[in-house]
C-alpha cells in the first residue's frame, strides 16, 4: 500500500511539473544562450552577497550587488549582435521585471554600502522577488 501511495504521488508530481503555464518569451538562440549564462551568473552573485552578509561583511555585499546585479550592471549585451541581446527580444513584462530587479538591487547596494545593516537584511527579499517573479511567470523554451 505505502508503495503504492508513493507512487501515486510521483505521478502526480510529474503531471503537474510537466503542465508549465509560463508564458513563452521567444527570444533567439543566441539571446536564449546570454540570457541563461546571465542568470547563472546572478544566481552566484545572489550566493555570494547572502555569504557576505552572514559574513558581516556588509559595505562589500553592497559593492558586489551594484557590481554584478543593480542598474550599473545593465547593458551588459549591448556589445553583441542584435540576436544574442536578450532585451531587445523580452515581452515589455518580462523586461519590466527585469528592470525592477535591477532597481531593488541598488536600493540594496545603497543600504548596504551605508553600512546600514537592518536596512540591508530588509531589502534582501526585494533582491530576489525580481528573480522569483519572473522565473515563476516566463520561459524561454
Amino acid at each position: 500500500m505505502k508503495a503504492f501511495l508513493v507512487l501515486a504521488t510521483l505521478l502526480l508530481a510529474s503531471q503537474v511539473l510537466a503542465e508549465d503555464n509560463r508564458q513563452l518569451a521567444p527570444l533567439p538562440p543566441a539571446a536564449q544562450e546570454a540570457l541563461r549564462e546571465e542568470m547563472l551568473g546572478n544566481l552566484l552573485a545572489i550566493n555570494e552577497i547572502l555569504t557576505l552578509m552572514a559574513a558581516g561583511k556588509i559595505k562589500e555585499a553592497g559593492q558586489l550587488a551594484e557590481k554584478a546585479l543593480g542598474q550599473s550592471a545593465q547593458g551588459k549585451h549591448r556589445d553583441k549582435p542584435f540576436d544574442a541581446r536578450p532585451g531587445p527580444h523580452m515581452p515589455p513584462a518580462m523586461h519590466g521585471i527585469g528592470n525592477d530587479g535591477h532597481v531593488a538591487a541598488s536600493e540594496f547596494a545603497k543600504a548596504a554600502a551605508n553600512g546600514d545593516r537592518e536596512k540591508a537584511l530588509a531589502l534582501l527579499p526585494k533582491l530576489t522577488e525580481g528573480c522569483v517573479t519572473c522565473h515563476y511567470s516566463w520561459r524561454t523554451r
